[in-house]
């Protein structure tokens, strides 16, 4: 009987797996998650994205039953840690990378390496951001129309800088300049840190961002002339919107979640469930309240189709204004 043992047990083993084949119950679905998981953030540490998916993390995490880390690869607009995920990463849901607008819109403008339609599982959609642009408190621009009318009157003579070209601001400040028939420069960088810095520092004149501004706005050292969004922000009321500022333009660019090509359904839902909980936490609603940013929460189908719609519309967008890559 001892030595029959080890061979009973061999056959079960083997009887178990062939069951798993049979009814093609994959073990990574069954068992995801049993360690932590990856969520690339491709912005500096510090800004509103970043501190806004740190937020999403914390209050995801318990629901997912495993720890969300954040990892930061800054860089090409928000594109290069998207980019790296679909090259690199094992399509387990152990690697994840939110998505800027930027995937769809930047391969129209310029080679990049992924394909936004093939390379990525898109899993949910969750936030959109406020946007705005800021000058220091001491600038010779009081409002937003002072500034059009000074970059109408002086082509070319206004820096402003952006997290990127190709992203939301960038497209948006070129779309204001064509309606106002005035000319900016426009100054990208890595993400707010550094547009703060350079602001601060006076080596450009304005600011277009989501509210990585916030702070240095409340503290007086920044003056907000207008934001992106339908209507006035809770945080600062006092300022515009460009439909108040004359300009036929609402942008608040959402944002979402994916993984590599290829994964499996089930481990799709898994993660797509513990962040639609996530977005519902209270301690969320409170990181983005700090931020002025808001629930934009689209399960993986109506993300699919999300996307599917943003790629069309940066197509259009990219041809209207000249942007195209040669």
């Amino acid at each position: 009987m001892d030595c029959q043992w080890p061979v009973m047990r061999t056959l079960m083993a083997g009887a178990l797996a062939a069951l798993g084949v049979l009814t093609g119950a994959p073990a990574q679905a069954q068992e995801f998650p049993v360690k932590p998981v990856t969520f690339v953030v491709p912005w500096p540490a510090g800004g509103s994205t970043d501190l806004a998916i740190r937020a999403l993390a914390d209050a995801t995490q318990k629901h997912l039953g495993q720890p969300i880390v954040i990892d930061n690869k800054p860089g090409a607009a928000g594109t290069l840690g998207p980019a790296q995920m679909a090259a690199n990463a094992k399509p387990d849901g152990y690697t994840i990378a939110q998505i800027p607008i930027t995937v769809f819109r930047l391969p129209f403008m310029t080679k990049v390496t992924f394909d936004a339609n093939k390379d990525f599982t898109y899993i949910a959609g969750l936030t959109a951001y406020t946007f705005g642009v800021v000058v220091k408190s001491d600038s010779q621009w009081k409002t937003f129309k002072e500034l059009v009318a000074y970059a109408k009157a002086n082509p070319g003579k206004v820096k402003y800088g952006s997290p990127g070209t190709g992203t939301s601001l960038h497209i948006g400040m070129e779309q204001i300049a064509k309606q106002a028939g005035a000319k900016w420069t426009h100054v990208p960088h890595k993400g707010g840190a550094e547009l703060n810095a350079a602001l601060l520092g006076g080596h450009i004149d304005a600011i277009a961002d989501s509210t990585s501004w916030a702070p240095l706005v409340n503290s007086g050292d920044f003056r907000l002339l207008v934001i992106w969004s339908p209507t006035r922000s809770k945080n600062w009321p006092n300022a515009p919107t460009l439909q108040e500022e004359g300009v036929n333009l609402v942008l608040n660019s959402p944002y979402g979640v994916a993984g590599p090509k290829g994964m499996d359904p089930k481990v799709v839902k898994v993660l797509a469930d513990a962040f639609a909980k996530g977005v519902r936490e209270p301690s969320y609603a409170e990181a983005l309240k700090k931020f002025d940013q808001e629930v934009a929460y689209l399960d993986t189908p109506a993300y699919e189709k999300h996307v599917v719609e943003q790629i069309e519309e940066a197509r259009t967008l990219v041809e209207e204004l000249g942007l195209s890559k040669k």
